[in-house]
């Protein structure tokens, strides 16, 4: 069939913005390299002209200067409307994509949007706050258990009012036992002047600790 009929071409895809942007960008390096290369001449023919006299030589010299400058006027002009071109249809192309990425920010919260209320359904709110009532209950519970076991066993049954007098008069106690001035007060007995072993009688005659009669010291 095809070698009766024919086959169709496959269609080239048409260009984007991207493609028409590296292009013109493309011709716009192209006129760059043109410009310098005919500053590079007009530098050459200035200097050319420095160095000769007026006459019909330099006016020659200065008529091929003219004509490179008439060139790069022209060659701005383009390079000046090929950077407008290209950056009108980069702002074009930061327009499109900025709408895509919305569309794909919007699709995605569509998404999320769904999904919780996907989740949502699985969710009973009377079964959670029965879990809570449940937690509730079992706290005060554990909480009366504490106090249970924390109950004091045998302890007699006595007034704040006289334990707080027993407290106060405990404190005087102590204080008065603190106190130990009495004890500066109170005097030493003092050391003997003659020797305990040995006394005087009535008569003046020296005895031992026996009563009798005390030997001489040696």
């Amino acid at each position: 069939m095809n070698r009766l009929f024919g086959s169709s071409k496959p269609r080239a895809p048409k260009p984007t913005l991207t493609d028409a942007i590296s292009g013109v960008d493309g011709r716009s390096e192209s006129i760059e390299k043109k410009i310098q290369k005919l500053d590079m001449e007009l530098v050459k023919y200035k200097d050319q002209m420095k160095k000769m006299r007026d006459g019909p030589s330099k006016n020659m010299v200065k008529q091929r200067a003219m004509r490179v400058l008439k060139q790069k006027k022209m060659y701005e002009q383009q390079l000046g409307n090929l950077q407008q071109q290209s950056f009108n249809m980069e702002q074009a192309n930061y327009g499109i994509q900025t709408l895509k990425d919305t569309k794909t920010t919007v699709d995605a919260m569509k998404m999320g949007v769904k999904e919780m209320k996907k989740e949502y359904k699985k969710v009973n709110i009377d079964q959670i706050e029965d879990i809570q009532d449940q937690m509730e209950d079992m706290l005060e519970m554990a909480n009366e258990v504490q106090e249970t076991l924390g109950r004091s066993y045998g302890c007699p049954d006595v007034d704040e009012d006289d334990l707080a007098a027993e407290l106060d008069a405990l404190g005087d106690d102590i204080a008065f036992d603190e106190d130990s001035s009495y004890l500066d007060a109170a005097s030493a007995p003092a050391a003997p002047d003659s020797n305990p072993e040995s006394r005087a009688e009535p008569g003046g005659v020296a005895v031992d600790e026996f009563g009798l009669p005390a030997l001489p010291a040696q």
